[in-house]
């Protein structure tokens, strides 16, 4: 009995010393966190710059204070009376290893931080550096973990870095998709393919809408459902896709569209017709002009002019044709300085395509498509003027017709 409190008394001191030397880390500890974090986030806020802001925001300060215990602990270690050297050795390398994953993670919130701020500038858009910041994280990681194993095995770093040359292969395995991304970011940073804010398809993916975020292993597409696809970094550089930041660029989106005329309609202008088609403001000009050349033309084939079927005439759709350009020339929302065409081609089982190509002076999609609609309707709706007929398929009710008549 006298031996075990003998053993209890021996234990008494050291246990004690250690109760104390925990309870005083931990009351500084609480201290800061409460007086010089808080004076801290309270400065952040009430300050212009947004760095500071950043800082908070990652708990980069609060990472930083857990230090400070780990510190107490390490030093105040040998003090405590009667502590055997080896649990000291081992609490000191314990609080060594736990200063450094402190470290380490203030580091990475640094770098986050950091990001944080770029990423607000204007050039950003351009140059995305996110990817870089998660290589250089992933970097401190490795470097953090293998100092916290050395500190609390108590072994050079040195010894622990020589060992990774045998482990070269497993290491390119298992962060083979890490070095493929770094390569493909370096790519579509260099060769700028990518920016947020970008609108991209890649249809083998399903993405069809703008890049919300550009990170190292992944890039995030915000489709027009508002729905979000990951791509990984790497495949944007070995598949292909298309970048519509061009459009956006220029200020203008092409509208190309084809109306598809029964062929059945198409025919030759009578005089009356070419008479009436005069009064049209933006036919006008035009048929002054085919007149003369036709005539020209005409005057030049001698005696075989009096036969209809040598001369050249107007046609109906060839008129339409005119009136479509002119019309898409004069509309204040069409780009002037841009290919605007009205053209045929070729005629196929749905009729004659006559197609409109041209580019609106807007890229903002609603507008967009109010200005392509309120063109087709005008056009749509005025070719029966010229003696065409739009062609449609024949539906069920054009059969029935066709049979009770």
């Amino acid at each position: 009995m006298f031996e075990q409190l003998g053993t209890i008394h021996a234990l008494l001191p050291p246990a004690t010393g250690l109760a104390a030397l925990l309870a005083v880390a931990v009351t500084i500890n609480l201290i800061v966190k409460h007086v010089l974090v808080r004076a801290v986030r309270t400065f952040a806020k009430r300050s212009s710059v947004t760095w500071d802001d950043a800082l908070v925001s990652h708990n980069v300060f609060g990472r930083l204070v857990q230090v400070l215990p780990a510190l107490i602990v390490f030093g105040g270690a040998p003090l405590v009376p009667d502590l055997p050297e080896g649990v000291v050795q081992l609490i000191r390398n314990v609080a060594m290893g736990y200063m450094v994953l402190m470290l380490t993670l203030a580091v990475t919130a640094i770098l986050s931080a950091a990001n944080t701020v770029y990423s607000s500038l204007p050039v950003a858009r351009e140059r995305p550096l996110k990817g870089f910041v998660q290589l250089v994280q992933i970097v401190v990681w490795v470097l953090g973990g293998v100092m916290i194993i050395s500190a609390v095995l108590d072994r050079s770093p040195l010894l622990l870095l020589s060992g990774f040359g045998a482990m070269t292969a497993i290491l390119l395995l298992v962060f083979k998709d890490t070095i493929l991304s770094l390569v493909a970011s370096v790519q579509l940073t260099a060769q700028d393919m990518v920016r947020v804010g970008d609108w991209i398809e890649m249809p083998q993916f399903g993405a069809d809408g703008d890049v919300v975020d550009v990170q190292l292993h992944t890039v995030k597409v915000q489709n027009w459902d508002k729905t979000i696809t990951t791509i990984p970094t790497h495949r944007l550089i070995t598949d292909s896709f298309k970048n519509w930041r061009g459009m956006s660029q220029t200020g203008a989106r092409r509208i190309k569209r084809a109306i598809y005329i029964d062929v059945s309609t198409i025919r030759i202008q009578t005089q009356e017709e070419v008479d009436h088609f005069t009064r049209f403001a933006l036919l006008k000009d035009y048929i002054k002009a085919k007149q003369k050349e036709l005539a020209d033309y005409n005057a030049g084939l001698a005696n075989e002019v009096d036969e209809e079927v040598n001369r050249r005439r107007l046609t109906n759709v060839g008129t339409f044709r005119a009136y479509a350009y002119n019309y898409l020339k004069n509309h204040p929302k069409i780009d002037k300085n841009m290919t605007l065409i009205v053209r045929q081609l070729s005629p196929g089982s749905e009729g004659l395509p006559l197609e409109i190509y041209c580019f609106t002076n807007t890229t903002d999609w609603v507008a967009y498509e109010g200005i392509q609609s309120d063109i087709f309707d005008h056009l749509l709706a005025i070719v029966p003027e010229f003696g065409l007929r739009l062609y449609q398929k024949p539906a069920g009710s054009d059969l029935a017709n066709l049979k009770s008549g």
